[in-house]
């Protein structure tokens, strides 16, 4: 595999010295604000018995100027990326545009014009991305901003600048529960600019392969994108809630760090929507951040709070709570598992490196995943 692919932008000299930049302070907030932050969260901790915990060590938290002063830098990282991106992608949109214009395409890219937004995303823009997922530009901007900007949001380590790590670890996870398993059609619900779908296409290369999400400037882009690292993906506007697929169209479902940017509600129907989709002995695998509510610092669930109000992530605690096993069980799964997958670059056969334990973020994902049973 390359380590990047045609689509995406070209930072100039001056803008790639921003890029850099704007890493850099995110490492830095990361390595050296983040610690001191845990520190005072730690001083505020009135203990584990207090059901109010968290809210009160975020109430008190917001009252330290010091505190304040790291949100505010964080936030501002957050805009300032965008921003940067923002203008880099605007410089070279015709170029972009004329990359995008496949003559002789393996896939597709099918949009629908009357689709409306879930009121989820339409609320805020998630990641605080301007537009959010769903913006339609005419074009393939917001898509590739959205892949330049993940790159440096994730520090580049999702797989550097394919951002396809998610993609990997999901593979290899199918590859080590089902190491005999042979999908004929696929489905990547959410699949956002195409990072995680372009490896199940290599992992099974006899597959029909399909994604789906909300923006169509998004869709565009990722058809472009895979088309550029030679995949033959579908892609199509939907909601995930009600994919607009019929009843058992795959023998795969999946998805990639999905659910945090729902709704609580959404989680449980995107679930259900897995069973309708698949066909009898098909196979759901759901990939989400590592970590689980319950088992991780105080501080890290005040960072959810912070998540919610500074980066318009307001599902991130439902999605980290949530039961899968049992979500999957009542939609009529079986064979259910849910773990950790240690990050990968490649789908091994026999390389599970699945387990109970989270090896930390960008070493290890939790996957929920399960069979659709074969008779009813």
């Amino acid at each position: 595999m390359p380590d990047r692919h045609a689509m995406l932008p070209v930072a100039n000299h001056d803008e790639m010295a921003e890029q850099f930049f704007i890493r850099d302070l995110k490492m830095h907030i990361g390595r050296k604000l983040d610690p001191l932050a845990e520190k005072m969260a730690a001083v505020l901790d009135p203990g584990e018995r207090n059901n109010a915990r968290v809210e009160t060590v975020y109430n008190e938290l917001q009252e330290q100027p010091s505190f304040g002063r790291f949100l505010s830098t964080w936030r501002a990282s957050q805009d300032v990326l965008w921003s940067l991106i923002g203008h880099s992608v605007d410089r070279q949109r015709g170029d972009l545009e004329e990359r995008a214009a496949i003559k002789q395409p393996l896939g597709s890219v099918t949009l629908d014009p009357d689709f409306v937004q879930p009121s989820y995303l339409e609320d805020g823009d998630v990641h605080l991305m301007p537009g959010g997922y769903g913006l339609d530009d005419g074009g393939v901007g917001q898509g590739a901003v959205m892949d330049n900007g993940g790159a440096i949001y994730m520090l580049g380590m999702n797989g550097g600048f394919l951002n396809d790590g998610r993609g990997w670890t999901l593979a290899s996870h199918l590859k080590a529960r089902w190491p005999d398993f042979a999908p004929d059609k696929i489905l990547e619900m959410g699949c956002g600019i195409g990072a995680s779908i372009v490896p199940l296409v290599e992992t099974y290369p006899e597959a029909e392969v399909h994604g789906i999400d909300v923006g169509a400037s998004v869709l565009r882009y990722a058809h472009a994108r895979a088309e550029s690292l030679d995949a033959a993906v579908h892609f199509k506007q939907g909601d995930a809630e009600r994919a607009p697929y019929p009843d058992e169209s795959f023998d795969c479902v999946f998805s990639c760090a999905l659910f945090h940017e729902t709704s609580p509600e959404a989680i449980s129907n995107i679930i259900k929507e897995s069973m309708r989709l698949l066909r009898p002995g098909g196979v759901v695998a759901h990939l989400e951040v590592p970590q689980r509510y319950e088992e991780v610092s105080l501080w890290n669930q005040v960072r959810g709070e912070v998540e919610r109000e500074y980066n318009n992530e307001p599902n991130w605690k439902t999605a980290i709570s949530a039961d899968y096993h049992s979500l999957l069980e009542m939609a009529g799964f079986e064979d259910i598992a849910t773990g950790y997958q240690d990050a990968a670059r490649e789908a091994v056969p026999g390389n599970d490196g699945f387990g109970g334990e989270s090896k930390g973020v960008f070493r290890s994902w939790f996957v929920a995943s399960g069979i659709k049973p074969k008779t009813a």
